[in-house]
């Protein structure tokens, strides 16, 4: 995610999470730039929340992100099994909320039914198309998961790992060190 005030210019994360039959898998690099350097390859910005039912991924500030995923486990542990009541909750106290307004995020977060990329802004988006991307290569991985759900064999977790290749191949903040969650 590039943020354009930050100064000192962090750069990289590709996230994409992709939905298929009754699978869905959520993708993430693993690097982490400052500037043109690599400062870590190995980042981990997928995880597990809400007792392992619901896939969660980052891009922005890491202690940011960090402290939203935290809000979003309380919201789902006051509302269980509602993701999408989670989630339009902890957007409306992210827009609404003098100190968490500041946190410079996005997240992708999904459960077996639905996904949604959540902003600062308030929105709490699902795609028409079980296909959802962020950061930095996340339009180079969002093309590559829709070209290849049109080939009939692959499963979610499979086009996560194709299009996630293609967006390291072409973006210069994403490499292909993944970390990829399934339901």
């Amino acid at each position: 995610m590039t943020n354009s005030n930050d100064p000192v210019g962090w750069h990289g994360t590709t996230i994409l999470c992709v939905r298929r039959d009754s699978a869905v898998a959520l993708a993430g690099d693993g690097q982490v730039s400052l500037g043109n350097t690599v400062v870590k390859g190995n980042a981990r910005k997928v995880r597990r929340i809400g007792n392992g039912s619901v896939l969660a991924g980052f891009a922005g500030a890491t202690a940011d992100a960090f402290t939203l995923l935290e809000r979003l486990e309380a919201k789902l542990e006051r509302f269980p099994n509602q993701l999408e009541r989670a989630c339009v909750e902890l957007a409306k106290d992210w827009r609404m909320d003098r100190y968490l307004r500041r946190l410079e995020a996005m997240l992708i977060v999904a459960d077996k039914d639905h996904g949604y990329t959540l902003t600062g802004n308030g929105d709490v988006l699902e795609p028409a198309d079980g296909i959802i991307a962020i950061g930095s290569g996340g339009n180079y991985a969002l093309a590559a998961a829709r070209a290849l759900m049109t080939v009939p064999d692959l499963g979610a977790e499979d086009i996560a790992r194709r299009a996630m290749k293609i967006a390291a191949d072409i973006c210069i903040y994403t490499n292909e060190n993944l970390v990829v969650e399934t339901l």
